[in-house]
């Protein structure tokens, strides 16, 4: 078997899921583009384990490993995901960065945080 081949698939899926992950607003297009780059270095593995014919088989172990740290990534992504749609109504990542908090005084974010004009603004709102 020629190297050349799944190694220039590979290029492919992580260049692909390079874009996917520069260009999408979507947090769960971007776990699977994510996703794409880590399958690209599994083919990687496997065809240079192939390649080097490996009696211990190293890289088919790494792939395994890789795959296992890979779903416990989609797990917790997707759970983070979902309670961030849940809390703010929208999973795209710019609106996430423009909806943050701002920071109080102290760098924390809190009921002091704001300018004096807001804070007297909220304090006659509640009283």
């Amino acid at each position: 078997m020629h190297l050349a081949y799944p190694a220039v698939l590979a290029a492919l899926l992580f260049c692909t899921g390079l874009y996917g992950v520069l260009a999408r607003r979507n947090a769960i297009l971007v776990l699977m583009s994510v996703e794409l780059m880590l399958n690209a270095v599994n083919l990687n593995l496997v065809a240079f384990d192939v390649w080097l014919r490996d009696t211990l088989h190293a890289g088919q172990a790494l792939t395994l490993f890789t795959i296992a740290i890979a779903a416990a990534e989609i797990g917790i992504g997707l759970a983070i995901v979902l309670m961030v749609y849940r809390s703010r109504g929208t999973a795209d990542i710019d609106k996430l960065r423009d909806n943050a908090e701002p920071a109080g005084p102290d760098g924390a974010p809190g009921e002091h945080s704001g300018t004096p004009a807001q804070t007297g603004k909220k304090a006659e709102a509640t009283a």
